[in-house]
């Protein structure tokens, strides 16, 4: 019979390594999230998830924050529950609002279970004292308070609920395009607010100078199955052309990361959309 000494040290163990699988399943939620493109600085060296990424928009320029477990610098000083609900409810530890620029109208959809195993892999991070850039916006565009008229208007909290009408696959894949991979924050047209056109939903979008590309059949009818793919894992062509440098990021962190399984759903759901024409330039 296992003493009382054996029998806690046994349950500790299993509670460690059920932390430590929760972190590794996290590790990979984090690249189908994109989180290093957005949390990492644009610079030969930079420290992962330590912050500095320029966002330039319409209504200034936002840096991704240290999302380290650096009690000053980063995130270490938030519960799990503080994590939840920024990703949930768009709202800082303080329960001030977050600004839309951060993805949590896409990232609301993410099931609880992937929030926590993404806190868990963030949590095991090297903690890193660089601090957060603030934020350089037009002076009509700092008031948090305003986000919440804005979030009456085009924000809807809330886990994605699977599609009773459609398989598991196309499930999936609607899980990975509309919540963890927020295809729709780049490739969906916004209007003079900054709200996605839910009717316009991956139509292509201009971004500052350049375009993310429409997304539906429309645009992906020309590409087969196997060289949809091995664009989402190579960033090439058949005919050796190379997608523009932001989306070749996309790819080398993102899609290029993706299980086999995981990326036959996206293109699955990819090709069940309906075909819009692209967005007028």
């Amino acid at each position: 019979m296992r003493s009382p000494a054996a029998a806690g040290f046994f349950i500790l163990a299993l509670a460690f390594g059920a932390a430590a699988q929760d972190a590794k399943r996290g590790e990979y939620l984090s690249k189908a999230a994109g989180c290093l493109g957005c949390h990492t600085e644009e610079k030969k060296d930079a420290v992962p998830y330590a912050g500095g990424r320029a966002l330039k928009t319409p209504f200034g320029t936002f840096y991704g924050p240290n999302l380290t477990p650096h009690k000053e610098a980063g995130l270490g000083a938030w519960s799990e529950a503080d994590f939840v609900r920024a990703m949930r409810e768009g709202r800082r530890r303080d329960g001030a609002n977050l600004f839309p620029a951060f993805p949590y109208p896409s990232f609301t959809k993410m099931s609880d279970a992937d929030l926590k195993d993404l806190w868990a892999y963030l949590r095991s991070l090297p903690a890193n004292a660089t601090p957060s850039k603030p934020h350089e916006l037009g002076f009509l565009y700092r008031w948090r308070f305003l986000i919440t008229i804005w979030k009456w208007f085009f924000f809807t909290p809330g886990p994605l609920a699977a599609d009773a009408a459609k398989d598991a696959v196309l499930n999936r894949g609607a899980y990975l395009v509309q919540a963890l991979g927020h295809c729709g924050e780049c490739h969906t047209p916004r209007n003079f607010l900054g709200a996605p056109k839910k009717d316009r939903f991956l139509a292509g979008a201009k971004i500052g100078e350049a375009t993310a590309s429409n997304l539906t059949p429309t645009r992906l009818k020309k590409y087969g199955d196997g060289e949809l793919k091995e664009l989402l894992k190579t960033a090439m062509t058949e005919d050796g052309d190379v997608l523009a440098e932001s989306m070749s990021e996309v790819v080398r962190n993102t899609t290029s990361q993706l299980t086999p399984p995981d990326l036959d759903a996206m293109v699955a759901y990819l090709r069940s959309l309906p075909a819009l024409p692209d967005e007028s330039k």
